[in-house]
């Protein structure tokens, strides 16, 4: 929600606030009424779906409440508490939020969503009335700096495939290129493992994910992996009920007491503290060599933003294709919102969105130029064309034919292999070769006409307006934006 108020359009920063709220009887009775109405609204007997005009309108109707003070709550609410001097601002969460939803359903016509839900649950095995805002438009949050600079570059390790992201932030780039890793030896191994020992194939598809054969077979990979890479090993699964439901059973089946012979076994939970000292106490084991193993969840925060380097990650392992979880109602809203706004099948997106997270877990590993480690895909849809394409290109170029439709015994096999070589000392000669000193820097530079700056040395060309988009392929050209508004931000890029 902050993030929303701080991109709110320009127009409402120049506005004054309305005059029936500004003194603080009057607007405690206006957001008085505003908490009564949400209230009301929760008791709801099925899942209801609205778009903020539509909810401005009900709300004007049940209360006589005028809708234009609504963008200004948040701003006023914390003007109130500055005068007051409140300080702990904590036990004033809640009416903090209730202002914050009330600016955003007033500034925005369209791109959010009102989605109320009779038996709604954030804790899981808790069910509750529940109300949630959700943005729907991803292009609200990149147009104030796409209106500002006259030139913006957006790069990412996981901006595959690159068609889809002008579509769903809403610009035309100048400059499109994939750019594949540069390496001076092949330091990641991807492997698909398809089947288990037992020639079960291996998915978290919703009809088998649960089936005793899978999640033997998926124990027995783990194991292996255990056994065979040396200190620390990451594993993802697709939710965190999965990754319990899992747990459990590896517990009841022993898989954990001989993973635990091999090395030590930690957990993500939802609880920040406990994550964090788990993941402490993951590092301590690999440091003094006794060796670890993570499990975590992809989207979750060890998946989002803890890096893996050197020897904390040799290995990480993917228990499934992480989809998003597709009866969610949020979920749903944005589907429905990118099929008509932006012709986007669903099932695109849903791919797109796996293959992100998938690639954003796999970049846990490589950190550096001196890094390597196995990545282990455990899921037979992996070996398929229309979801291995959709992995950026730095994962793509080290994989081939060999490494797909494998089975846990010959996974191992490469994995032993892959590491036997690179465990052989680094050859320093070759990595300088990949390393530009400062005088090739500016020499690129000025053969590109630049003026000896970094940022100059990407063979790209040279930009009067419009964005540039990379990822990690082919540069293609296309049509440059117009240029900003007077007034709207120089030739920076942001």
């Amino acid at each position: 929600l902050e993030a929303a108020l701080a991109m709110a359009p320009a127009d409402v920063a120049q506005e004054a606030i309305p005059g029936n709220i500004r003194k603080a009887k009057h607007f405690v009775s206006f957001i008085k009424k505003v908490v009564q109405h949400l209230r009301s609204r929760l008791q709801v007997d099925r899942v209801t779906v609205e778009t903020p005009l539509a909810f401005t309108h009900k709300l004007s109707e049940d209360t006589s409440l005028e809708t234009r003070p609504l963008k200004f709550t948040s701003t006023r609410l914390n003007s109130l508490l500055r005068t007051l001097e409140v300080t702990g601002l904590e036990e004033y969460k809640p009416i903090l939020d209730v202002a914050n939803f009330a600016s955003i359903i007033g500034r925005y016509q369209q791109g959010f969503a009102v989605v109320y839900e009779p038996h709604g649950s954030i804790v899981m095995g808790v069910t509750e009335p529940l109300l949630q805002l959700t943005c729907l438009d991803a292009s609200l949050a990149i147009k104030p700096v796409l209106e500002r600079f006259s030139t913006v570059v957006i790069t990412s390790g996981t901006l595959s495939p690159m068609d889809l992201y002008p579509k769903l932030l809403g610009f035309d780039p100048a400059v499109r290129a994939q750019l594949p890793m540069t390496t001076f030896r092949d330091c990641l191994c991807p492997l698909v493992v398809v089947k288990g020992g037992d020639q079960v194939p291996l998915s978290t598809k919703f009809e088998s994910r649960k089936e005793v054969a899978v999640l033997r077979n998926y124990g027995q990979l783990l194991t292996e992996v255990a056994r065979t890479v040396p200190d620390g090993v990451v594993c993802f699964f697709t939710s965190y009920q999965y990754m319990e439901f899992v747990v459990s059973k590896w517990d009841e089946m022993g898989v954990l007491q001989t993973v635990v012979e091999h090395k030590l076994v930690y957990l993500e939970t939802k609880d920040v503290v406990e994550t964090t000292l788990a993941l402490d106490n993951f590092k301590r084991a690999c440091d003094c060599g006794r060796g670890a193993v993570f499990l975590s969840v992809a989207r979750g925060k060890v998946a989002e933003g803890i890096d893996f380097d050197r020897h904390y990650g040799r290995a990480v392992v993917l228990f499934g294709v992480p989809f998003q979880y597709t009866l969610s109602h949020t979920l749903r809203a944005r589907l429905d919102f990118m099929r008509t706004s932006y012709q986007v099948k669903e099932n695109d997106f849903l791919t797109f969105d796996a293959l992100r997270q998938a690639a954003q877990c796999i970049g846990r590993v490589i950190r550096s130029k001196t890094d390597y480690g196995v990545v282990i895909l455990a899921d037979s849809r992996y070996s398929r064309w229309d979801k291995r394409s959709k992995l950026p290109r730095w994962i793509q170029q080290f994989m081939n034919d060999a490494c797909l439709k494998l089975s846990t015994e010959t996974a191992v096999q490469h994995l032993r292999e892959f590491l036997k070589t690179m465990g052989q000392p680094t050859d320093r000669a070759q990595l300088l070769q990949t390393l530009l000193d400062e005088d090739q820097v500016r020499a690129r530079s000025r053969a590109l006409g630049g003026v000896g700056g970094v940022a100059e040395v990407l063979p790209v060309p040279r930009l009067t307006a419009g964005q540039v988009l990379a990822a990690g392929g082919v540069a293609e050209e296309g049509t440059t934006a117009p240029p900003p508004p007077a007034g709207g931000g120089g030739g920076g890029g942001g």
